[in-house]
């Protein structure tokens, strides 16, 4: 049996099936933010004003998944509400992402995987809340997140509200720098830490416009370099969580993870989940509102590509 790309299982959805023949922008959309990064039905509500944000914008969305061994680039919204409500929902990076469509399963797709499918799609704007990095202790653990090597080799632009803040962010923007990707403030000069709009760490790199960060991607292209980039995006401010309030509820939600022997992929979404509860909410109302404003800026990059 030979397997290339252009035998590859993948679909379309109707309207990004037609964006693509018209040469409409398009924005990649992750799905692990369904699955695992949010609780239902908040994870349906989100994914859906999301999507209908990047419409108003003049863009079309691509909420991307894996669903019975098939890549779907774009959901329906009964797919959503249906991949919002399993427990059986792999979460999908590099490493096990040709697993899944060789064994036929169903997941979600993390900032890496996401990549790789928006790549094959042609698609070259991709919005999501925060990539993953360096953990913290991963001097002991070396648990780091495969989303930076993929930006360092997939040709895709990530705008997100950063890092996670529960991640090491001095050593994810060292990895970053090593693995040469560049990493841009939106209208900042300081690196945002996913809740809250400072890290306490520069940004790299800053631009104002969508425009200006359309053309360093196509420079970058020109160029002939590999790998894509980080578009770093603060929470609007009215919906920030200061940083040093932050760090405490992080601190605890780590200290009960580790406690817990809590390990891998699993770490995320329960630290998400325990800080959640510690922030009565308020960390998921943010977590919403930074999405939101991810989805808003990618489509008018997109559009400016």
């Amino acid at each position: 049996m030979s397997i290339d790309s252009s035998t590859l299982p993948i679909i379309y959805s109707e309207e990004v099936a037609a964006a693509r023949a018209a040469g409409k922008p398009i924005v990649a959309l992750e799905s692990t933010i369904i699955t695992h990064g949010m609780p239902y039905p908040e994870n349906v509500s989100t994914a859906l004003e999301v999507e209908a944000i990047i419409r108003e914008e003049g863009a079309c969305p691509a909420t991307i998944a894996i669903l019975d061994g098939v890549i779907n680039v774009g959901l329906t919204r009964q797919q959503i509400e249906a991949l919002a409500q399993r427990d059986d929902i792999l979460k999908l990076s590099r490493a096990d992402l040709a697993y899944s469509l060789v064994a036929g399963k169903s997941g979600s797709t993390t900032v890496a995987a996401t990549m790789i499918c928006a790549s094959i799609a042609g698609i070259a704007t991709f919005a999501t809340g925060g990539i993953g990095g360096v953990h913290r202790g991963a001097e002991e653990t070396f648990d780091i997140s495969a989303d930076l090597q993929e930006l360092a080799k997939t040709p895709v632009m990530v705008v997100s509200a950063g890092v996670k803040a529960l991640l090491d962010i001095a050593k994810t923007l060292e990895v970053l720098e090593t693995l040469g990707v560049p990493v841009v403030g939106y209208g900042t000069d300081e690196f945002p830490a996913f809740w809250s709009r400072e890290s306490g760490f520069e940004c790299p790199l800053r631009l104002d416009a969508p425009k200006d960060i359309a053309a360093l991607y196509q420079m970058r292209k020109a160029l002939g370099l590999e790998g894509g980039m980080i578009v770093a995006n603060p929470v609007p401010e009215e919906a920030e969580i200061p940083r040093n309030e932050m760090e405490t509820f992080i601190l605890e939600a780590i200290a009960e993870a580790n406690r817990l022997s809590v390990h891998g992929k699993a770490v995320t979404p329960f630290v998400l989940s325990r800080i959640k509860d510690l922030t009565d909410g308020d960390s998921l109302v943010t977590n919403i509102a930074l999405v939101k404003n991810n989805a808003r800026l990618a489509a008018n990059i997109a559009k400016a590509l």
